[in-house]
């Protein structure tokens, strides 16, 4: 049951762990407004949300629209993420 737990939240981290990390080569005229730790644990937890919006909808694990979901959410989180704090 644990494999089925970590395979599901997968996806998920290892998104949630690259995002901030290569978001410095796309966005290098602002500083990041956490730490990359920050941000990845933020993108974990709204990616495991979407996977889990996505099984409660879709009534199994693995659809593609959920993936496709993971990925916009993550995006967005992200970007909001790397803004930084302005006045």
């Amino acid at each position: 049951m644990l494999l089925h737990l970590f395979n599901f939240a997968a996806p998920a981290l290892v998104l949630a762990l690259l995002l901030p990390l290569t978001s410095r080569f796309f966005i290098k005229k602002q500083a990041p407004a956490l730490v990359w730790w920050a941000q990845a644990a933020i993108n974990f937890v709204v990616g495991l949300a979407v996977l889990l919006a996505g099984l409660w909808v879709w009534s199994r694990d693995g659809k593609m629209a959920a993936y496709a979901l993971l990925v916009l959410a993550l995006a967005s989180s992200q970007w909001v993420l790397s803004r930084g704090w302005r006045k």
